[in-house]
């Protein structure tokens, strides 16, 4: 049996496990630079405002405070995300990540008995350890559990545990009324494609023939058709495989032209990409920068420049790709542009340990793996950033815009939670006109 346990409004509810004042308050979540809404509360949901709505068309009825609005904290996400898969690898046998909220378990030889109890164990050991409201989904395959648990957060019946078995009554009823848009890898193209062949719903996909979707469409869909009818046809190592490429952009919190101001930002990303490049156990064997002005300011010159720079032999160093990054910058830099975002991208990954080193290359750098290891620990365990290569200008133009970020309250020692009364318990006060105590 598999399970997927997926957090619901992530972001939103990580806030609220610091700030109880917002819980039953329409909450909102913004993207880099307070650009727009990308993660909403239910009752956010319940006032019809859209998803991706710009946060200014909002900011009337945050001043009124009929909405609470918070910049994106992807740091603290991050950490409660570990914190999460931490727990969950404490208490099954096997976990695997999918994203940020979500992560699939494997309970082979749990009958469904055990799988139902260890489910609702889960979610209460979540909420009480973590704070995070989960709801989990069962069944033989992973494009089921799916399924399920979006079943285990739409019907209160389930109260957040939801098992479905491959042929039952209630899983052929949800798959008929399940639009094939709504199942797990097929995007909105792929199911016009469908339609047009007359498979409109989850049912339609599984009683379609295999041999015709592998013909028209690719194994992939006639792989997803069989997980429909409970055949497995994922694993695990397939939801994990190490990335082709590496890519770290933001846009900046101002237009600047200042050349030392871009490549503090290219450095910055630079060392966010040689980090998860570690982590993955890789090598890179090119660096790729990239900048761009803002396309919508048609009264401002435009430039789109970005610069490949080839490495001597395969890196995973900080300090080799910071060099290729300045090279580039080099290259590609002209005065008289103020750019809106900047990019670094590793290519041509290889992995770490079966890589094979060239005769006719000159012989690399030394690595000083321990040191760089040392260094993604120590930020790990510290906050990202605590150590880097260079110093960068907290005041730069470069720096997001996060006016309504909560505190990194797990990662920043500066930003702990302090004992005493917390801020929101004073709001409600000040709201109800009730002493506090």
């Amino acid at each position: 049996m598999i399970g997927l346990v997926d957090a619901n409004n992530f972001y939103v509810s990580c806030e609220r496990v610091f700030d109880p004042f917002l819980e039953g308050k329409p909450v909102g979540v913004m993207s880099n630079n307070d650009g727009c809404i990308i993660a909403r509360s239910a009752e956010m949901k319940a006032m019809g405002i859209p998803m991706g709505i710009p946060s200014f068309k909002l900011e009337s009825l945050r001043k009124r405070g009929e909405i609470y609005l918070k910049s994106s904290n992807y740091e603290l996400y991050g950490d409660m995300s570990a914190r999460l898969c931490q727990l969950l690898r404490d208490a099954c046998p096997a976990v695997s990540p999918y994203s940020i909220d979500e992560m699939f378990i494997y309970l082979e030889e749990f009958s469904d008995k055990q799988c139902l109890t260890l489910g609702e164990w889960l979610r209460r050991r979540i909420r009480r350890h973590l704070g995070l409201p989960v709801c989990v989904g069962l069944a033989p395959t992973h494009t089921l559990a799916k399924l399920a648990n979006h079943l285990a957060k739409t019907s209160p019946h389930y109260q957040g545990v939801c098992l479905l078995q491959a042929q039952s009554a209630t899983t052929m009823a949800l798959l008929k009324q399940t639009p094939v848009g709504s199942v797990w890898g097929i995007g909105r193209r792929l199911a016009e494609r469908l339609a047009v062949n007359k498979i409109y719903t989850a049912w339609d996909l599984h009683e379609a023939d295999l041999k015709q979707l592998r013909k028209r469409f690719s194994v992939v869909l006639a792989r997803t058709a069989l997980e429909l009818r409970g055949t497995p046809c994922l694993h695990m190592n397939d939801l994990g495989q190490p990335r082709h490429r590496i890519m770290t952009s933001r846009s900046f919190g101002q237009p600047t032209g200042a050349k030392e101001e871009v490549h503090d930002a290219l450095r910055r990303h630079a060392q966010r990409s040689a980090e998860k490049l570690r982590q993955q156990r890789s090598l890179t064997r090119a660096v790729m920068i990239f900048l761009n002005t803002n396309r919508h300011r048609r009264d401002q010159p435009q430039y789109y420049p970005h610069a490949m720079i080839p490495l001597p032999a395969p890196s995973d160093d900080t300090r080799t790709i910071l060099e290729a990054v300045r090279q580039g910058l080099e290259q590609v830099y002209r005065p008289g542009y103020r750019f809106m975002k900047a990019g670094v991208m590793l290519l041509d990954l290889v992995d770490a340990e079966q890589h094979q080193l060239s005769l006719l290359s000159p012989p690399p750098r030394n690595r000083h793996p321990h040191l760089m290891a040392t260094l993604d620990d120590i930020n790990q365990r510290m906050g990202q950033g605590t150590i880097s290569f260079g110093m960068t200008n907290a005041d730069a133009a470069w720096q997001l815009r996060c006016a309504h970020r909560s505190k990194r309250y797990t990662t920043r020692w500066d930003e702990l939670m302090q004992a005493g009364t917390h801020p929101g318990a004073i709001r409600e006060c000040a709201l109800r006109k009730q002493p506090l105590t």
